[in-house]
């Protein structure tokens, strides 16, 4: 039998998308003896903003053997427990989109629904008491979950803020230790295979030609390679994600305000994040140009900074939305140049690590089964659609009409898969959810609940445990979670310890 196996990938471009592509592929191909090779300039660089991220990166560094330890020394990294919400629904809102549940089932039962009887009751505690890694997060407090969960101790989980920079150089040395061979230079042209359509080879500027069996394009949003190249028209979601661009600068530090979160605080005119790391402080500011001007979201951009600016703020073009293929050929697509969504869930990251993991899945031979590239395509377009929702929600629902843009998104029509979320959960408290949903139960009803939607009743199964008593375990939880985050050592305690391992452990809520 002829031997298809694929002999060489190219990876067209860097940063973050590149060299994640570059370390993983290197890892999983080396014993196939598969010649992985790396193409980027150093004159184009990378955008290098997205710092956030979403606890699976922690899977990642660990399928590449990195020590958590060492990435965070070597990222100037932080941790984060979830995203706190400022101004989101109505101006002086609160709200946290934890990595966690608001603690374990109660008999069975998801514990909102018996949040939501005691406040229909006249209880009036909020539901994010009953999240540790909320209560963490006020506090300023962090220390990673016991590896052992026993009963009692809460259920969470943690991701990282970083340098997205230093964090590809990480992964450059990963990837270039285990073979991966870089090239400089700019892509001069792109030749295709007469008889089927296939990239051939890239030519550099300097007339080096680069063949390959598969081409991943990390080219960023031209998508030099699936966009330009092959020809794949772009799939837009501006009707429902008005902001098309940022302002990004880094701001110096602030120990006062270092909680392990990343903060997301809404304004008139889009939103402002804010991502603590060692040495600085990330900040930005998304803003729909439809409703504001460059100058003037410049403005609110530095009026809003809690430290001095580090560097001149630098204005970013996007438009969210993704490549109608994902994978074309033989050739797959790879964060920026597969999609944009605004990094309002840190999702950017996520979806570079899924897409890698769909293509190992899916690993083709030289033959490129079709039926394995449309499979492939229609996960990640799925997955896509599930975290535009997901994203849509934040400014669907809620209150504020106090500018143009929050008026529009509030008369918007939603996708049928969202408002069939919306209203099923406001009906009974329960979420629909796909095998395709990023974000399960948790998240949405974390961001449900905290933009305001209140169900209309909550599991009638619930009504099993007499009132006081519900009431007597629901108040213990919620004293139990203070106490055990008063017992952790702060955020701040815990980075310049480089993670030691004598950090106090948690202790099981009586």
């Amino acid at each position: 039998m002829q031997n298809r196996q694929i002999q060489e990938v190219l990876i067209l471009g860097g940063g973050t998308a590149g060299w994640m592509s570059a370390a993983l592929l290197a890892r999983f191909l080396r014993p196939m003896d598969i010649s992985v090779r790396l193409v980027e300039s150093e004159e184009i660089g990378s955008v290098g903003v997205g710092e956030g991220t979403v606890p699976i990166i922690r899977k990642f560094n660990g399928l590449l053997g990195i020590d958590e330890k060492d990435f965070l020394r070597a990222t100037k990294g932080s941790l984060k427990l979830g995203i706190e919400f400022v101004n989101w629904g109505h101006i002086g809102n609160r709200f946290f989109h934890a990595f966690a549940d608001y603690g374990d089932p109660i008999e069975g039962i998801s514990a909102h629904h018996h949040w939501l009887k005691l406040r229909g009751l006249g209880d009036t505690t909020p539901v994010d008491d009953y999240s540790f890694s909320a209560v963490a997060i006020s506090a300023q407090r962090f220390a990673p979950p016991p590896k052992n969960i026993r009963p009692g101790l809460p259920a969470f989980d943690y991701a990282y803020h970083f340098d997205a920079t230093l964090y590809a150089r990480v992964l450059r040395e990963y990837a270039e230790n285990l073979g991966v061979v870089r090239r400089e230079g700019k892509v001069e042209q792109v030749s295709r295979r007469a008889d089927n359509g296939f990239i051939e080879s890239i030519t550099l500027q300097s007339g080096e030609r680069v063949e390959a069996d598969l081409f991943i394009d990390c080219s960023g949003q031209r998508s030099l390679l699936l966009g330009d190249t092959l020809q794949n028209d772009f799939v837009s979601f501006r009707h429902w994600l008005p902001c098309d661009r940022a302002i990004a600068a880094p701001s110096s530090g602030n120990s006062a305000d270092f909680a392990p979160a990343t903060r997301s605080t809404a304004h008139a005119s889009g939103w402002q994040w804010r991502i603590p790391l060692q040495h600085r402080t990330g900040n930005g500011l998304v803003y729909s140009s439809q409703f504001t001007s460059d100058a003037d979201a410049e403005t609110l951009f530095r009026s809003n900074l809690d430290s001095e600016l580090l560097a001149e703020p630098k204005l970013l073009q996007f438009e969210p939305g993704h490549r109608k293929k994902f994978w074309d050929k033989n050739c797959v697509a790879i964060g920026l140049s597969a999609g944009f969504m605004e990094p309002l869930e840190s999702t950017s990251i996520q979806l570079i690590q899924t897409g890698l993991a769909r293509l190992i899945e899916f690993y083709p031979d030289r033959n490129f089964d079709q039926t394995i590239t449309d499979e492939y395509n229609r996960v990640t377009k799925a997955e896509f659609e599930r975290i535009r929702d997901f994203l849509i929600l934040h400014y669907c629902i809620g209150s504020r009409d106090d500018s143009a843009l929050w008026q529009s998104c509030r008369k918007m029509p939603l996708p049928d898969t969202l408002q069939y979320k919306i209203d099923l959960f406001r009906s009974c408290g329960r979420i629909p959810l796909s095998a395709e949903d990023s974000y399960r139960e948790p998240s949405w009803t974390a961001l449900l609940l905290g933009l305001g939607v209140i169900p209309q009743r909550y599991d009638p199964i619930v009504d099993r445990i007499p009132t006081v008593a519900l009431q007597e375990r629901m108040n213990a939880r919620s004293r139990g979670f203070r106490k055990m985050a008063e017992t952790l050592p702060t955020h701040k305690q815990f980075i310049e310890h480089h993670i030691s391992e004598t950090t106090t452990p948690l202790t099981a809520v009586k």
